[in-house]
C-alpha cells in the first residue's frame, strides 16, 4: 500500500487514548494536541504522527497549508432511512406548537410507500451530506416502518450499507412509537400487542441484519416496563442495548439504561440528581474486546453477516462499559426543549457524547460541526470538552476503539479544518469550514483523490 505523509498541521487532535488523563476524563490533555505536526498513512490506518521536522520518509506527501486536523467525527444517534417532509410541523412548532412523540405517524406512512431504490437513494444522500461536514463514523436505526416487512426491509438496507463501509453500526428501532393500526380501538390490537411483534417475530426478522436494539421510552411511546421488555428480549438476541430516554419529562430512561447496562442513553433533556449520578457511577465500567460469540443468529435461510459480528476490527463488546449520556444540541433547539445538563454530566464524571439526531421532526441536520459548536456556545462545554464528546464519547457509545481518535493503529479518519485553529468551530459558527475529510485513509473529496492518483 502508498505510505502518505499529511504535513502543513497546524493543530493534530490525536485524543489517544494511551494519553488519558484517568484523574479528567472527558477532557483532552497537552499530549493529546499536537501543534507544528505531521501524520502518516498506511492501508488505512494511522501509522505515526510527530513533529513536522521529523517525518519519516513516505511515498507521497500532500501539505495541508498550516489548517487543524481532528479526528473525524462519531455521529452515534442518527434516523436516516426515511421518506417524506415534516416541515409544515416544525414551522408550528416555530409557531407556538408543542412537541410531542406521534409526529413519527407521518414520516411511517411516507416511508412505507417509498421504493426500495428511492430509499436507498435518500439514505446514501444523506449520508454524503454527514461526511461533506467531517463526520466519518456513523450510526443509523430503522423505526420508519413499524411493521415486520418495512422493518426488515430497512434493516437490510442499513447492512448492506455497513458491509459497503458507507455506515458503520446499525439499529433496530421497532419501538420507535406504538403504530395506527395497534390503537386498541373498534377491535384492534393495542399497545401490549406491538410490543409483543416487537419482541417477538420483528426482532426474529430483523436481528441478523443490526448490532443494535433501541426504544423510545418516553410518554406517548413506551413506558419503562415496556422498554425494558424490549430491551431484554434484544439483549437475548445478542444485541447491544441502546435507549432514547428523558427527553419529554422524567420518563425512567435513564434509571431503565444504567440499570441494564446499556450503551448509550440519548435526550437526557430532564435529569434528576439520582439520574445524573446513575450515569456517573456507570462510568468505571470497563469495556472489553468482542467476541464472535455474542452476535445474533442468523434466520432460517439467512445469507447475511450480522453487523453485530466480532469481524469489524475495533468493536467492542456490547454488553461492557459505561452508559453514555448523549446529547443531542441541534433536537433540543429544534424542539425549543431544555438543552440537556451536559455540564453536569461531566462535572459529575458521567461518559458523555454529542450526536445530531438527524431524522426529519426534530433534527434535519446531520451537521456535527453545528452541535459542537452549540455545546461550547449554549451548553458551557469547553471546546475541547465538546470535541471529545463528539469524537471519542461518540465512539464508546458505539462500542468502537478504532474511531474517534488518530493514535497509531486508529482508522486514519481525518476532518481537516480551513482554519488554523479548532476554536474557530466555535468562534465562527455556522460557517463551512470543513477543507476535506478523510476516510480510512481515502480521500472523500474528488479533487484531493485525483491530486493523489496523479
Amino acid at each position: 500500500m502508498t505510505s502518505i505523509l499529511l504535513t502543513g498541521i497546524s493543530e493534530l487532535w490525536t485524543l489517544d487514548p494511551e494519553l488519558d488523563d484517568p484523574a479528567s476524563p472527558g477532557t483532552v490533555t497537552d499530549d493529546q494536541l499536537r501543534h507544528d505536526a505531521a501524520l502518516v498513512i498506511d492501508d488505512g490506518i494511522v501509522a505515526w504522527s510527530g513533529p513536522a521536522a521529523e517525518t519519516p520518509p513516505t511515498d507521497q506527501r500532500v501539505d495541508l497549508g498550516g489548517r487543524a486536523v481532528l479526528p473525524g467525527w462519531v455521529d452515534s444517534h442518527s434516523h436516516l432511512i426515511f421518506d417524506g417532509d415534516r416541515a409544515a410541523e416544525f414551522e408550528a412548532r416555530m409557531a407556538g406548537e408543542a412537541y410531542a412523540a406521534g409526529g413519527i405517524g407521518v414520516t411511517t406512512s411516507a416511508t412505507r410507500s417509498a421504493t426500495d431504490d428511492r430509499l436507498r437513494a435518500l439514505v446514501r444522500g444523506r449520508i454524503a451530506e454527514a461526511v461533506a461536514g467531517g463526520t466519518t463514523t456513523l450510526e443509523t436505526k430503522t423505526g420508519y416502518g413499524l411493521t415486520v416487512e418495512h422493518e426488515l426491509r430497512a434493516a437490510r438496507l442499513a447492512s448492506e450499507l455497513v458491509r459497503e463501509g458507507e455506515l458503520d453500526e446499525a439499529t433496530f428501532l421497532g419501538a420507535h412509537l406504538v403504530p395506527a393500526e395497534f390503537d386498541g380501538r373498534e377491535g384492534r390490537p393495542g399497545a401490549e400487542d406491538y410490543v409483543a411483534l416487537v419482541t417477538g417475530e420483528m426482532l426474529f426478522a430483523v436481528a441478523p441484519h443490526v448490532r443494535w436494539i433501541d426504544v423510545f421510552c418516553e410518554e406517548g411511546a413506551f413506558d419503562p416496563e415496556q422498554s425494558e421488555r424490549v430491551l431484554r428480549a434484544g439483549a437475548e438476541a445478542g444485541l447491544g442495548l441502546r435507549v432514547h430516554g428523558n427527553q419529554l419529562g422524567r420518563s425512567g430512561g435513564v434509571a431503565l439504561a444504567a440499570g441494564l447496562g446499556a450503551a448509550s442513553v440519548d435526550h437526557v433533556n430532564h435529569l434528576s440528581a439520582a439520574d445524573v449520578e446513575a450515569l456517573a457511577a456507570t462510568a468505571s465500567r470497563p469495556t472489553r474486546p468482542a467476541t464472535s460469540s455474542g452476535s445474533p443468529a442468523a434466520a432460517p435461510g439467512s445469507t447475511v453477516i450480522s453487523p453485530g459480528c466480532a469481524d469489524v476490527p475495533g468493536r467492542l463488546a456490547v454488553d461492557a462499559g459505561p452508559t453514555v449520556a448523549t446529547v443531542l444540541p441541534a433536537c433540543d433547539l429544534s424542539t425549543r426543549a431544555p438543552l440537556a445538563p451536559a455540564r453536569d454530566l461531566l462535572d459529575a464524571g458521567a461518559a458523555v457524547a454529542i450526536a445530531s439526531n438527524c431524522n426529519p421532526g426534530t433534527s434535519y441536520t446531520s451537521s456535527m460541526s453545528f452541535c459542537v459548536a452549540t455545546a461550547v456556545l449554549q451548553m458551557r462545554l469547553s471546546l475541547a470538552e465538546a470535541i471529545h464528546a463528539a469524537t471519542r464519547g461518540g465512539a464508546l457509545a458505539l462500542r468502537r476503539g478504532d474511531v474517534g481518535h488518530l493514535a497509531v493503529g486508529a482508522r486514519a479518519d481525518l476532518h481537516v479544518l480551513d482554519a488554523p485553529a479548532a476554536i474557530h468551530l466555535a468562534y465562527r459558527p455556522g460557517m463551512p469550514l470543513t477543507h476535506e475529510v478523510w476516510r480510512a485513509g481515502v480521500p472523500q473529496r474528488p479533487a484531493l483523490l485525483s491530486h493523489l492518483l496523479r
